[in-house]
């Protein structure tokens, strides 16, 4: 097993680990793997659109001119 594999097991064991610690049930752990999953299909299949940089404005900027 190549260190990457083997890093990725310990990640994912220890994230398991402080998730049920935390108080989550199996099915709440479920979930959170099904978002996690979701994340990453959603970011292969953007992958090759460029991201829009999110427009910042302060509260000064967005107030009323008085």
């Amino acid at each position: 097993m190549s260190t990457d594999a083997k890093a990725t097991k310990i990640l994912a064991r220890t994230f398991f680990h402080q998730l049920r610690s935390s108080g989550y049930t199996p099915t709440q752990v479920i979930a959170v793997a099904t978002e996690l999953i979701d994340l990453v299909a959603t970011d292969i299949r953007e992958g090759d659109k460029p991201s829009a940089a999110p427009s910042i404005t302060s509260n000064e900027e967005s107030r009323p001119a008085a």
